[in-house]
């Protein structure tokens, strides 16, 4: 029998992440992609160079299990629970990419026009990935944390500041999408 394997629906995976939630809100943990990076940071060593990264990561060690799950979680994913069809795109999304230069689209999890290596390695792609890391890395000091942590941890527990950072996380997006990769592609 052909199982036909679709994402999960919205009344799965919203409660395991609620379930999640509540698990760290027990044990007094929070959770964030950027607070990874700033431990392993901190283990190789920054703090020597910079007192942000001066902290005692060994309590921090725990969160290394996101990274661990999303890159875990990723490979599981596309390995055993995908069934290799194209992505469900829109026709209209589809057509806008089309227009900008991207062949196959829909066909790839990532467009080959921005990463593959000669895409990568090229001055544009080289250019676009120190810009985007700067920005990317700034943003998210700035913010006091990244879009999962503000956007999961922080509006699970109510927390202004993170509602706050969620709405400019979006008005990003936008502008990005509609304004600014236009002129990038």
């Amino acid at each position: 029998m052909d199982i036909i394997l679709q994402p999960w629906p919205w009344y799965v995976s919203g409660p395991l992440i609620a379930i999640i939630m509540a698990t760290l809100v027990f044990f007094g943990k929070t959770f964030g992609m950027s607070s990874n990076l700033r431990t392993l940071c901190s283990i190789g060593g920054a703090g020597k160079y910079a007192n942000f990264f001066r902290f005692d990561w060994k309590a921090q060690k725990w969160n290394l299990t996101v990274v661990l799950g999303a890159i875990l979680g990723g490979f599981i994913a596309v390995q055993f629970l995908s069934n290799g069809s194209a992505i469900a795109l829109s026709p209209e999304t589809i057509s806008d990419l089309n227009a900008y230069g991207f062949q196959n689209v829909g066909e790839a999890l990532l467009p080959a026009e921005i990463y593959n290596w000669d895409a990568v390695l090229s001055l544009k792609g080289m250019s676009l990935l120190a810009i985007a890391g700067f920005l990317v890395g700034f943003g998210t000091r700035y913010a006091g944390g990244c879009t999962s942590g503000h956007a999961i941890t922080g509006l699970s527990n109510l927390q202004l500041p993170s509602l706050i950072a969620v709405v400019g996380f979006f008005i990003g997006g936008l502008i990005m999408t509609h304004l600014i990769f236009p002129i990038l592609f």
